[in-house]
């Protein structure tokens, strides 16, 4: 019986030593690689992980970001109830018979309260999403402002390497806080419709500044062309670094009308990123980024520490009820 435990045990200690000498970075390589020739579920994988902020996205992002840069980024961002679903739906399905790879990231608001959202959008895609060449990921906000999942940057650059040709960004529509698409997106697309408000709606919004593409949608609608001369009376005031005139087109997505001219809007504005120097503006996308990464960092940071997630419920209370104030509880935190 003696011999037969030290055998096992010797046994184990073998095996233990063999599985301790076995490269464990295979898997993840083999992963990056699966990634990078575009396998729907390892794409799904990487993005799951990225989003829920799991230990090895950081190394995930690090060897994706070599690899990002060749796909054309489109965001759509309006109003709420413009459209943009069906512009995005059938901006897709205008790329995909033209023998291109999509991915489509649907940003949807989330519950302040709860955290959960209905992530609407894939059911107005239901068709689109049974195709090959078509990605969709429903995304919650989680809180964030600006129209975008924190995680947003991340899913796209993992599309990007994974050897997307058109990758789509649908906002989640929150009308006046939606500027950090120009973050995001090579092309900003904002979408409009007639008899939505006045043109102060538009400057509130801050739609001039980030519109590179306007869309008037439901062209059917009556009003179409008063908001078409506001909107151009608008633009003419507006004043852009890069001398860009914003086109303005007139689609009708349920019946797929206009899409084609929006497209070669798209890619015009594209190649005239190309011939200009468009540096200043990268710079001030990757400053954007650094900053948004690193505040998370810090936050993380500052959480994980010991006691600092009870001292926060604690003080969260004591606010509540008037005992203290935010900024104090903010400070004693800190310390």
């Amino acid at each position: 019986m003696r011999k037969l435990f030290f055998r096992k045990l010797l046994y184990k200690n073998a095996f233990s030593a063999f599985d301790s000498l076995r490269p464990k970075s295979n898997l993840k390589m083999i992963e990056i690689e699966k990634l990078f020739a575009g396998d729907t579920r390892t794409v799904a994988r990487a993005i799951t992980k990225v989003e829920n902020g799991a230990n090895e996205s950081s190394e995930l992002m690090k060897a994706v970001f070599s690899r990002t840069g060749n796909a054309l980024v489109i965001g759509i961002t309006g109003a709420p109830g413009a459209g943009k679903s069906s512009l995005v739906d059938k901006l897709a399905l205008y790329y995909k018979n033209k023998g291109e790879r999509i991915g489509i990231i649907a940003v949807d608001p989330s519950s302040p309260f709860s955290g959960g959202a209905i992530l609407g959008d894939r059911i107005r895609m239901s068709t689109l999403g049974l195709d090959k060449n078509i990605f969709i990921r429903s995304m919650a906000t989680r809180g964030n402002l600006g129209g975008l999942s924190r995680t947003t940057v991340d899913a796209v650059a993992i599309l990007d390497a994974a050897g997307f040709d058109k990758i789509i960004v649908e906002t989640v529509g929150v009308g006046q806080d939606e500027v950090e698409i120009v973050k995001t997106a090579d092309v900003s697309v904002v979408v409009l419709v007639p008899g939505m408000g006045d043109d102060i709606q538009a400057i509130k919004a801050g739609i001039m500044e980030i519109g590179d593409v306007f869309v008037i949608n439901k062209a059917d609608r009556e009003g179409v062309l008063r908001t078409e001369k506001e909107l151009e009376a608008l633009l003419s005031l507006a004043h852009r670094p890069d001398f860009w005139n914003p086109p303005i087109i007139k689609t009708v997505a349920t019946e797929s009308k206009g899409i084609e001219d929006l497209s070669k809007a798209i890619e015009s504005y594209y190649e005239f990123q190309k011939t200009g120097e468009n540096l200043e503006r990268r710079v001030a996308i990757a400053k954007w980024r650094l900053l948004g990464l690193l505040q998370e960092k810090l936050l993380a940071d500052v959480l994980s520490k010991n006691g600092s997630s009870e001292k926060l419920e604690k003080l969260a209370q004591e606010v509540a009820e008037k005992k203290t104030n935010p900024y104090s509880a903010v400070e004693e935190i800190l310390s």
